[in-house]
């Protein structure tokens, strides 16, 4: 198994980088290419990029942002929002993304997973997954930014979406999602156990105590930090340094 990747989350809303708590309260955290440089810079493993209401407004990413984030940095980068077809794959890779991501075009046409990766191979597919619970075993799927109950079980999502040819999940728990409460591990326990592809996971992360819980339980391949980093309470080089302190792998 690879050391695990740290990815710096940028959520985007209009021209900024924004965050709130459980996809509400939004507030302006700064320009997304001048926060991929600095995330960059100080040890990120990847840049996560995601237009939060892209698929909420019907519209296409803004690819001149893409390309702004692109030229900013070296590390690999993945972009959600408003993918909906293999034409808006080539144009995202056109302007500088390695990877892309899907949720509400993946659950409302599930065939875009596997023409995705049909077309561009598994490793350029992650299916974003919003989990919400709602009992003590069961969590649902959904969809535009936390917004939309689709009512189908992530559990089975998430084996579905492989077996179409994810080559990763990225799973977001829309209950802990900007609280710094730390993450939803009965939901990813139960994720993993149902999947063998990568393990993105994201949503809670409010101390390197959080971060090298997860890592320490070896049930995630990566995890996607937001509203950890933002705050500059935690550079990403501390968190690596206190990683390794506890014998956790991690990437130069």
């Amino acid at each position: 198994m690879l050391a695990p990747r740290i990815a710096a989350r940028l959520d985007i809303k209009g021209s900024n980088v924004v965050k709130g708590i459980r996809f509400e309260g939004l507030r302006i955290i700064g320009s997304p290419a001048a926060l991929a440089r600095q995330y960059t810079e100080s040890g990120a493993d990847e840049i996560f990029y995601t237009d939060i209401v892209a698929s909420l407004y019907g519209r296409s990413l803004d690819y001149k942002i893409v390309e702004s984030v692109a030229k900013q940095t070296f590390l690999p980068l993945t972009v959600c929002g408003g993918i909906r077809s293999l034409d808006d794959v080539q144009v995202a890779l056109r302007h500088g993304a390695d990877k892309v991501a899907i949720n509400t075009a993946a659950l409302e046409r599930p065939r875009l997973i596997d023409e995705i990766a049909l077309a561009y191979g598994s490793q350029c597919i992650t299916v974003s997954v919003e989990a919400k619970r709602r009992s003590q075993d069961r969590w649902e799927a959904y969809t535009l930014g936390g917004r939309q109950v689709t009512g189908v079980n992530v559990l089975d999502w998430v084996v579905e979406a492989e077996k179409r040819g994810a080559g990763e999940i990225l799973l977001n728990s829309v209950d802990q999602d900007g609280t710094g409460r730390g993450f939803d591990l009965d939901l990813v326990t139960a994720v993993r156990s149902k999947i063998s592809i990568p393990l993105f996971v994201s949503g809670g992360a409010g101390s390197i105590d959080h971060v090298e819980s997860l890592f320490a339980s070896r049930e995630v391949e990566a995890i996607a930090c937001a509203t950890l980093l933002h705050k500059q309470q935690d550079s990403l080089g501390k968190i690596k340094q206190a990683l390794k302190k506890k014998h956790i792998e991690v990437r130069a």
